[in-house]
């Protein structure tokens, strides 16, 4: 059974923004996480937003879409467990991955 997917945005000291997500993300999912991304990236507007993704269990090829769509305006913090894939996937070419 997948984990329930939530979401928490916030902004940080610097001026810009996270996108706090929680559980995991697959193609059940994928369409909730592309639009909170998409919700988020409107809100931070021109401040960097830092996608934190320690606390996602599972992303899938679905999920790596949504975060492709979006490479040019985030910043994504991973575990070090799934920045791999994020590596491998070329995301980590496109935009900062940061290893938690």
């Amino acid at each position: 059974m997948t984990t329930p997917l939530t979401f928490s945005t916030g902004s940080r000291p610097d001026g810009g923004w996270v996108l706090a997500v929680v559980g995991e993300i697959d193609m059940s999912n994928a369409e909730t996480f592309a639009t909170a991304l998409a919700g988020a990236a409107a809100t931070a507007a021109d401040a960097p937003l830092v996608v934190d993704l320690t606390k996602v269990e599972y992303l899938d090829s679905a999920g790596l879409a949504a975060l492709f769509a979006h490479a040019e305006r985030i910043e994504i913090l991973a575990t070090s467990l799934l920045a791999p894939v994020l590596s491998i996937s070329g995301l980590a070419d496109l935009t900062t991955v940061r290893a938690d």
